[in-house]
């Protein structure tokens, strides 16, 4: 659609805004704690506009509820029970 401003002819400008979120690290521990970043990206029609951080850590055995699934699967994989039994050990020796 056309639009005249003045002498100028302007056409109008339809712009697409998402918000993508995505975990895009995810470190684990010798002592089996993981930790896990989300970014938060604006984007304007394929282009990124800003990105902010969300850092979290996991220890093991801990609740998972609300957890993005990939981060899940990993927590799945690497909390055996040793390393839960091994960490819940240490935690004791600290006084925690």
């Amino acid at each position: 659609m056309d639009y005249l401003v003045g002498h100028l002819t302007q056409k109008e400008i339809i712009m697409s805004l998402t918000k993508q979120t995505v975990v895009d690290q995810i470190t684990v521990s010798e002592n089996g704690i993981i930790l896990y970043r989300e970014a938060t990206r604006i984007m304007e029609d394929g282009v990124q506009l800003s990105q902010t951080y969300h850092r979290s850590s996991l220890t093991p055995a801990q609740d998972l509820t609300g957890v993005p699934a990939n981060v899940v699967a990993i927590c799945n994989t690497v909390w055996t029970a040793e390393v839960i039994a091994a960490y819940q050990a240490a935690q004791e020796t600290q006084g925690v």
